[in-house]
């Protein structure tokens, strides 16, 4: 099991900054990827960023250019720094990760409880 706590959130200004933190704990071992989602009001949830076992990144187009993903090399912290931030960019965000024991190829997947980013216009 893998456990992750979401901390950052709060409310910005249109066009201010904001770094999310994510901490995995537990068979961190087993993760494979991690990402960032984020739900709207009335909207499903959407990936925002992801990033692999292997380091490779890729984001949601809407915020391709503002947004960056990173992690430490144990997977045990992952961040999200958000630049030139959007009203539309408010909503909960959410720390996910794949989970993948090796001994039977069995995958997992891992929520956080999420962190509330607000945008004001």
């Amino acid at each position: 099991q893998v456990q992750l706590v979401e901390s950052g959130g709060g409310l910005v200004q249109a066009g201010g900054s904001l770094t999310l933190s994510c901490a995995a704990s537990g068979s961190t071992g087993t993760i494979n990827t991690l990402a960032w989602y984020r739900q709207a009001p009335g909207k499903q949830r959407e990936m925002v960023a992801v990033v692999t076992i292997d380091g490779m990144t890729n984001y949601g187009d809407s915020v391709k250019g503002r947004f960056t993903i990173s992690r430490n090399d144990a997977k045990t912290l992952m961040y999200l720094q958000m630049n030139s931030l959007k009203s539309e960019d408010t909503g909960v965000y959410y720390c996910y990760a794949e989970g993948l024991d090796y001994s039977d190829y069995e995958r997992s997947d891992y929520w956080g409880q999420g962190t509330q980013v607000t945008v004001s216009s």
